[in-house]
């Protein structure tokens, strides 16, 4: 009970972001309960990521909102404890990222920022051209922008965490392959630009059905590089405190 009405407070933002929670002693009293069920409460919001408990001479629980990384590290765990592999969670991103392509295009606002936002993605992955695990860090920050275009937050907030684990991936075997010389030349990294320019265009202009087919036809494309040579490799959790980071890179960005 203790669990679900502080749960209630940060969800509804009477404890926002942040914010530290009152003494135990206070909170005990507060509920009418005993301190070993006030820890207990304390426990459950801190494996769901809601507080964190900092203990010694200045604990106290600090209130943290939900956050889209703890979806996404569930999300890990659940498809790490299938054995599931990063195939299976491309395949997926084919079928609903060009379903947020088209949905962006039909958005009436979409000229206002996600265009400019689009296109100011793609200066930058042209300035990049020549670093290719940056190329990537930019391509990547283009999809997840596509995904959050569409306008429907529930689409964004499910997609976005297949988006999220993915990227996780797709970074590793940038950072890999240019560590090793193999990433693609830069002839198939100006095809790549192109494609996106071509996306944004087709978004700017109201054009679904182009929309779709573009965002679908460079998925298949561009994830054969990332699964080159580990077909079989099986999707990894990462820490909640390293998909934490990635948000908040990302969130930078848009501000």
């Amino acid at each position: 009970m203790v669990a679900a009405e502080l749960r209630r407070q940060i969800i509804d933002g009477e404890l926002a972001d942040g914010d530290l929670l009152p003494r135990q002693d206070v909170l005990v009293e507060r509920f009418n309960v005993s301190l070993v069920s006030l820890r207990e409460a304390l426990q459950i919001l801190e494996t769901e990521g809601l507080v964190s408990v900092r203990r010694g001479n200045r604990g106290g629980a600090v209130v943290h909102a939900p956050a889209k990384s703890s979806a996404a590290y569930m999300l890990g765990l659940v498809l790490q404890s299938e054995s599931v592999g990063i195939a299976d969670l491309g395949a997926a991103l084919r079928e609903v990222e060009p379903a947020c392509a088209a949905l962006a295009a039909q958005r009436p606002d979409r000229a206002d920022r996600l265009v400019p936002e689009l296109k100011q993605l793609n200066d930058e992955m042209a300035e990049h051209l020549d670093n290719g695990p940056g190329f990537t860090e930019i391509g990547r920050r283009f999809h997840d922008l596509v995904v959050r275009g569409c306008g429907n937050r529930t689409i964004i907030a499910v997609v976005g965490t297949l988006e999220t684990l993915w990227t996780s991936h797709e970074q590793q075997w940038a950072d890999e392959s240019a560590a090793r010389g193999s990433y693609p030349s830069l002839g198939k990294r100006r095809a790549v630009l192109n494609t996106h320019l071509k996306l944004a265009e087709m978004i700017e202009a109201g054009d679904v059905d182009r929309a779709r087919r573009i965002s679908a036809r460079h998925l298949a494309d561009s994830q054969t590089h990332t699964l080159t040579g580990r077909p079989d490799q099986r999707i990894h959790a990462l820490s909640s405190q390293m998909l934490s980071r990635q948000w908040e890179s990302r969130e930078l960005m848009d501000r």
